[in-house]
């Protein structure tokens, strides 16, 4: 199922055959959470997830993909509204869309872990964990992020 949603000149899409992939591990590889992440890791996470392109007509300008299982999870990551674009709105109406989206579909659970964007996730609805006790978890740290700091 493909879902579009449309603002004058703006579309976000969840059509696979839309997205820049290019643009997105340009803008994924310097980010905090996924610096140095090779092409080809963002390429298959792509493919095994649904994925939000923010385009400025055919420009793609924002995304995000969402791990879920379409019943009653899903985990928000990768969010991004390029720089430019940034402070109109954009990345808000991103995770309505998102949200919608999900919910359309019954999912009972979404989650996302952000360093820096607390607030501007709360506004759009996000809260802390209602129940932080029952959550375990095993990180293990990205064998690319050795690299690019190796490489420093």
């Amino acid at each position: 199922m493909i879902f579009e949603y449309r603002q004058g000149d703006f579309l976000i899409s969840t059509d696979p055959g839309l997205l820049d992939i290019e643009a997105i591990h340009s803008f994924l590889t310097h980010s905090y959470w996924a610096r140095g992440v090779p092409p080809d890791l963002v390429a298959k996470s792509i493919e095994n997830s649904l994925n939000f392109g923010v385009f400025d007509q055919t420009q793609q300008i924002g995304y995000a993909n969402v791990v879920t299982d379409f019943t009653h999870f899903a985990y928000v990551q990768n969010v991004f509204v390029l720089e430019a674009y940034q402070g109109n709105g954009i990345g808000r109406w991103l995770m309505e869309c998102i949200v919608a989206s999900l919910q359309s579909q019954g999912i009972r659970r979404i989650i996302l872990v952000t360093k820096d964007a607390q607030l501007f996730y709360q506004k759009c609805g996000f809260e802390s964990l209602s129940n932080q006790d029952g959550w375990l978890e095993i990180l293990v740290e990205s064998p690319w992020s050795k690299l690019e700091r190796s490489g420093d």
